[in-house]
């Protein structure tokens, strides 16, 4: 799936995925693949990416909202 971190500053990640680990504001929660179509609010926290080769990478937020539909994910958040 197709990932996107956009800031009002900057987008600080673009690309493929294997999976996606969020700060929602009801708890914690993961994105994988044919995902359902959704749309969550997000608190403080970091955002974690696995990419196909099992590298995980983080970015920290200051909450923001997401929405994920036909396999791409789109972060719209606040830059801690």
């Amino acid at each position: 799936m197709h990932l996107e971190i956009i800031t009002p500053e900057t987008k600080l990640f673009s690309g493929d995925v294997e999976a996606v680990k969020l700060p929602g504001a009801d708890g914690s929660f993961g994105v994988l693949d044919n995902h359902a179509p959704m749309i969550a609010s997000l608190k403080k926290g970091i955002v974690k990416v696995t990419d196909s080769k099992k590298q995980v990478e983080s970015f920290e937020i200051n909450g923001g909202v997401v929405e994920v539909l036909n396999n791409k994910v789109i972060v719209l958040a606040e830059k801690a």
